[in-house]
């Protein structure tokens, strides 16, 4: 058997590291900073702890980069929602349909910025980018194209921006512990509180 090109090996490497991320973000999202132990983590991805030590030195360093790939999957969600057909309600409704991993991530946001044991840095990072004017002025234009055509109920687009991300993340908070009893939220709820419309 040949041994594996430098290619294969950082194939492999990056998978490795999605696979352990993918279980960190479940765990951290759920049990918030104090209740996630990097141990679980390997335990739970079927790895060493030496090997994710390898990879992440710390709680804080992990916990960091799952902080910028929710930055990233956000921003990106943004910018699909501007690429894609239709009108602005049809791409506020396309960006509301979230799969597992992006509530995952609002779960993380949630916990890190309500946390008082999250480290202030770590904190800081968060607060820049998930509480920012940046990302409210993102919305914006959305929500005034959208008032334009009649789509959305009128008023400050600035502060119905600040409303949809406050009940947004809000709902995606609401079933921490996954509860399978628990009624997800219905997207077209909040959809009818934008538009005004039954």
């Amino acid at each position: 058997m040949s041994p594996l090109s430098e290619e294969q090996f950082k194939q492999i490497r990056d998978k490795r590291i999605e696979q352990i991320l993918s279980v960190g973000l479940k765990i951290f999202a759920r049990k918030g900073y104090i209740g996630t132990k990097l141990s679980t983590i390997a335990s739970e991805a079927g790895i060493s702890k030496g090997l994710l030590y390898h990879y992440y030195k710390s709680k804080d360093e992990f916990l960091e980069t799952l902080i910028h790939n929710a930055i990233h999957e956000l921003e990106n969600g943004i910018k699909e929602m501007y690429q894609s057909p239709g009108t602005p309600l049809e791409k506020l409704r396309s960006m509301i349909e979230f799969k597992e991993e992006d509530q995952l991530y609002f779960l993380l946001t949630h916990q890190v910025l309500l946390s008082d044991e999250v480290p202030d840095k770590l904190k800081r990072i968060a607060k820049e980018h998930f509480l920012s004017s940046q990302l409210f002025d993102q919305m914006v234009p959305l929500f005034k194209e959208g008032q334009e055509l009649g789509e959305f109920a009128p008023g400050d687009p600035n502060k119905i921006v600040s409303s949809f991300f406050t009940v947004l993340s809000g709902l995606m908070a609401l079933n921490l512990n996954n509860d399978e009893e628990f009624i997800q939220p219905d997207p077209n709820v909040l959809i009818r509180m934008l538009t005004g419309r039954p």
